[in-house]
C-alpha cells in the first residue's frame, strides 16, 4: 500500500519553476541578477525542474550533481552541503544522496556565479558560468535502480521511451520534424491554403491498396481507414474550398520495408481551377523555402528538371532515378557482334542494354570489386529475380590475357571517356512498353554504384537533385500479386489511382481504342533517387470518371456503387482541380539523411507492423468478437 505521504509528495508536490535551465546563461545575466554590483555579488533564488545527473561526493557533507533540463539538452551544476554549520540542510542533503540519477526533481536554491576551473582546460564558450546551492528538494518520481540509463546504453523497441530519452539524435529528429511542419504550414497559409481535417472513418473503396477494416456493432457494416484523403479532398474542390491542405494520417495494409509503415503521414494538398503545372510550381516554392530555411541552400529557382517516365526507365532503369551520378543505360543492340548476339540469344530478344561504372585503380581493382559485388547480399536478390541473365565484364588493355574474353573493343566503342577498369553490365531483354518502377538494369545500376561507394572506391554523390518524373502510363496490366488493384475484370489497373486524368485529348481518345497507351497527367517529385510524393490533375467530369471505372477498368456494378458519392459530387459542377501528396515521414528522413522512416517517427511499427512497446496489434477477446459480430476462422 502507498502511504498518504508518498501519494501527496508524488502527485501534488510540484512547486512552480521560476526559471528554465536553458535560460541560466551569461547572456541573461542582467535579468538573473538585476541588483548585483561589485560590492553585492550576483545571487538570486531560483526554482527549477529537471532530471538528476550523475553525483560526485567530495566528502560526507559535500556533493556535486548536475541537473539536466526538461529537454535533456542543457544542465547546470547543483552544490549540496551540510554539516555542523548547515544542520538545516542535512535532511535535504541526505535525500539527494538517496536518489538515483535520472529521477525527475524540482529544486530550489541560490543561483550564483561559478568560479572558473584553475586548470583552464574548459573553454569559456563551453563553461556554465553559474551553479545552484541546494536549499529545497522535491522528488517527483524515482528512477529505478534496475534500469541502466547511460549515453551508450542500447534499448530495444520494447523500451521506446528509453530509446528516445537516451538518444539526443532521436529527440532532435522529432524536433526537426515539428520545425519542418511549421514552415510548411506557414507558407501554405500565406498562399491562402485552408487546413481542413478529413475523416479517418471512411468506407472501403477499391483505390489500389489493401485497407484496414474497422468493424462496427451494426451487423455486417464496417468502416475502412483511408488509404489517403483522395476522395474527400476532391469533394472539397466541389464544395467551394479553392486551396486545401492537411498533414493527413493514411493507412495501408501493405508489406512493410524501411521506407513504408502501415500508418504514415502525408502533406496533402489540392487546388481548384488548377492544372498540374500550378501544383508543381507551388511545391517547388515550398521545397525551395524549406531548403533555404533549414540548410541555407538555394535550389533551382527556374524550376526543377522534368523527365518522362519513358526516359527515366530507359536511361536510368527506375521511375525515381538518382541523377547525381551518370551511369546511364545505353541501347547497344546495333553494336553487338555476332559472337555476343549468339551468346545472349539475341534472336529471342530484341534489345541489348549496357551500363558502365569506371573504377579508379585499374582493371585488377575493378575485377576484385566486381567479384565481391556478385557475392554480396545486395546483388543476390536482383540476380535471382532478373528477367534474363546479365553479363558482367571488366575492360582490360588489349595486351592482357583477359582482353579477348572481356571484348574491350566493344566496351571502348560504348565508352568514349571510359577506359581500362570499367565495369560493364550487359543485359538482353524484350523491348516493349515499360511497366512497374524499375528494371533489372536499373536495380543493378543503383546497387553496383552504392556498393562501390560503400567499399571506398568512388566518392558518394553529394548535393540535392530534384526532378519531376511525368507522363506515366494511365493504366498498367493487372498483376497476379497480392495488391488488390481496383477489382475490375479488364485485366488493367490504374497506375496510380482511378481518379487521374488523361494528359491530352489524344489520350482521352485512347480510352476508347487502346487504354494501355494512354498517358496520365501525373507527376512524381524525386530527390536523389527517392520518391518524395506524387500528384495529378484529377478527372472532374462525372461522365469521364464513370466511363473509366465502368468501361475501361470494367468494375462490377457492386464495386461501382462504392463510388456513387464521388460521381454525384463531380456531377454537381465540380471545377478542374489538381493536387499532390508528399510523404512527410520520407521527406524528413531524406532531409536528415536517414535510410528508414522509422528513425523520424515517434512510435514506429516494426517490420511485422507491431508496436512492440504497447504490444499492438493485440488478440481480440471473445466478448469483443460477439459485440462486433465477428468470428475467427482457422
Amino acid at each position: 500500500m502507498l502511504s498518504q505521504e508518498i501519494l501527496q509528495c508524488k502527485l501534488f508536490n510540484l512547486p512552480p519553476a521560476t526559471h528554465e535551465i536553458n535560460d541560466l546563461t551569461e547572456r541573461n545575466r542582467e535579468n538573473l541578477f538585476p541588483e548585483s554590483t561589485e560590492d553585492n555579488p550576483p545571487r538570486t533564488k531560483v526554482t527549477i525542474h529537471g532530471y538528476l545527473g550523475e553525483r560526485t561526493d567530495l566528502s560526507k557533507h559535500l556533493s556535486f550533481v548536475s541537473i539536466k533540463s526538461k529537454d535533456l539538452n542543457h544542465s547546470i551544476q547543483l552544490v549540496s552541503s551540510a554539516g555542523p554549520k548547515k544542520k538545516d540542510y542535512q535532511s535535504v542533503h541526505d535525500r539527494l544522496k538517496a536518489l538515483e540519477a535520472n529521477s525527475p526533481v524540482a529544486i530550489t536554491g541560490t543561483l550564483k556565479s561559478r568560479e572558473p576551473p584553475k586548470s583552464g582546460t574548459v573553454p569559456d564558450s563551453k563553461r556554465v558560468p553559474y551553479e545552484i546551492e541546494l536549499e529545497e528538494l522535491h522528488c517527483l518520481n524515482e528512477f529505478p535502480k534496475d534500469i541502466i540509463l547511460q549515453d551508450n546504453t542500447q534499448f530495444p523497441p520494447e523500451q521506446r521511451h528509453l530509446q528516445l530519452r537516451s538518444n539526443k539524435e532521436a529527440r532532435d529528429a522529432l524536433a526537426f520534424r515539428a520545425k519542418v511542419s511549421s514552415i510548411c504550414r506557414d507558407l501554405l497559409k500565406r498562399q491562402e491554403f485552408i487546413e481542413v481535417e478529413t475523416p479517418l472513418l471512411f468506407k472501403s473503396t477499391p483505390e489500389g491498396a489493401r485497407e484496414f477494416i474497422v468493424p462496427t456493432r451494426r451487423r455486417g457494416l464496417t468502416y475502412a481507414l483511408p488509404q489517403s484523403p483522395q476522395q474527400y479532398k476532391q469533394i472539397l474542390m466541389a464544395s467551394g474550398i479553392p486551396k486545401y491542405f492537411q498533414f493527413a494520417k493514411c493507412f495501408r495494409d501493405e508489406d512493410l520495408r524501411a521506407d513504408r509503415q502501415p500508418e504514415f503521414t502525408q502533406l496533402d494538398l489540392e487546388m481548384s481551377f488548377a492544372a498540374g503545372k500550378d501544383v508543381m510550381e507551388c511545391i517547388e516554392g515550398l521545397v525551395q523555402r524549406l531548403w533555404q530555411t533549414v540548410y541555407g541552400v538555394e535550389t533551382p529557382l527556374s524550376g526543377f528538371r522534368k523527365i518522362s517516365y519513358e526516359t527515366a526507365m530507359s536511361r536510368y532503369g527506375s521511375d525515381k532515378p538518382d541523377t547525381r551520378f551518370d551511369m546511364m543505360i545505353n541501347d547497344v543492340t546495333e553494336l553487338v557482334d555476332s559472337y555476343t548476339a549468339e551468346r545472349m540469344n539475341l534472336h529471342q530478344v530484341s534489345i541489348v542494354e549496357m551500363v558502365t561504372l569506371n573504377i579508379p585503380g585499374g582493371p585488377s581493382v575493378a575485377n576484385q570489386l566486381l567479384s565481391d559485388f556478385l557475392r554480396s547480399s545486395i546483388a543476390a536478390p536482383i540476380l535471382k529475380e532478373s528477367d534474363g541473365i546479365p553479363e558482367f565484364h571488366v575492360s582490360f588493355p588489349p595486351s592482357t590475357p583477359d582482353a579477348a574474353e572481356n571484348q574491350p573493343s566493344l566496351m571502348r566503342s560504348l565508352n568514349g571517356e571510359g577506359g581500362w577498369g570499367d565495369i560493364n553490365i550487359l543485359h538482353a531483354s524484350k523491348k516493349g512498353p515499360f511497366s512497374g518502377s524499375s528494371t533489372t538494369m536499373g536495380l543493378l545500376r543503383t546497387a553496383l554504384h552504392k556498393f562501390a561507394v560503400a567499399q571506398g572506391h568512388i566518392p558518394a554523390p553529394r548535393g540535392f537533385e530534384f526532378l519531376w518524373v511525368t507522363d506515366f502510363p494511365l493504366f498498367s496490366t493487372a498483376s497476379t500479386s497480392s495488391e488488390p488493384g481496383q477489382g475490375g475484370t479488364a485485366g488493367l489497373r490504374s497506375t496510380h489511382h482511378p481518379f487521374t486524368a488523361p494528359k491530352t485529348v489524344e489520350d482521352v481518345d485512347l480510352l476508347l481504342s487502346d487504354p494501355t497507351k494512354a498517358i496520365a497527367d501525373h507527376y512524381d517529385l524525386v530527390l536523389n533517387g527517392i520518391e518524395l510524393g506524387g500528384g495529378s490533375r484529377r478527372i472532374h467530369d462525372s461522365r469521364v470518371q464513370e466511363f473509366v471505372l465502368k468501361d475501361v477498368l470494367k468494375m462490377p456494378s457492386e464495386r461501382l456503387k462504392d463510388f456513387s458519392h464521388l460521381l454525384e459530387v463531380l456531377r454537381a459542377g465540380c471545377p478542374p482541380h489538381a493536387g499532390i501528396a508528399l510523404g512527410f515521414d520520407r521527406l524528413i528522413a531524406v532531409m536528415l539523411g536517414y535510410e528508414s522512416v522509422r528513425d523520424v517517427i515517434a512510435f514506429p511499427k516494426s517490420g511485422k507492423g507491431e508496436d512492440l512497446l504497447v504490444k499492438s496489434p493485440s488478440i481480440i477477446r471473445q466478448e469483443e468478437l460477439e459485440t462486433y459480430h465477428l468470428k475467427v476462422v482457422d
